[in-house]
């Protein structure tokens, strides 16, 4: 069996992304990348699939035109999607791939559209920050 959490390890270590936390028995690693605006991403390496999340924003109390709005860009973005958490407060994003096919150029995509998503996007971030 590939040991995935290594092979992941060494593509994030290719590109240069920081390793901030790593936990081998859980499958987990944290990496930032502040000048991309990812930052305590995580990623979970449970196969079959790889998880990757980041916590964007907290909402005090629901909002039908947050909601709309977030699901609207879902449907713009390049990798992953919004997503709550179990408590429905926190907004997130979340990307799943398949671990067994991953390489460096689907790790790096998925951390790109990642960055992509923050740079463009940050303003209504904020908006949606503040109204709560």
């Amino acid at each position: 069996m590939k040991n995935y959490f290594d092979i992941v390890k060494n593509y994030l270590q290719d590109l240069e992304i920081r390793v901030t936390y790593e936990n081998r028995q859980q499958g987990i690693i944290i990496i930032n990348n502040e000048a991309e605006g990812v930052v305590n991403l995580i990623i979970c390496i449970a196969p079959p699939i790889i998880i990757f999340e980041q916590f964007i924003f907290e909402m005090e109390k629901p909002d039908l035109a947050i909601y709309k709005a977030l699901l609207s860009k879902n449907r713009d973005m390049i990798h992953g999607a919004f997503t709550l958490d179990d408590s429905g407060t926190k907004v997130i994003y979340r990307n799943s791939l398949q671990v067994e096919n991953i390489d460096s150029n689907e790790l790096e995509g998925t951390l790109n559209a990642l960055s992509l998503l923050l740079s463009e996007y940050s303003n209504q971030i904020i908006n949606f920050s503040k109204k709560q």
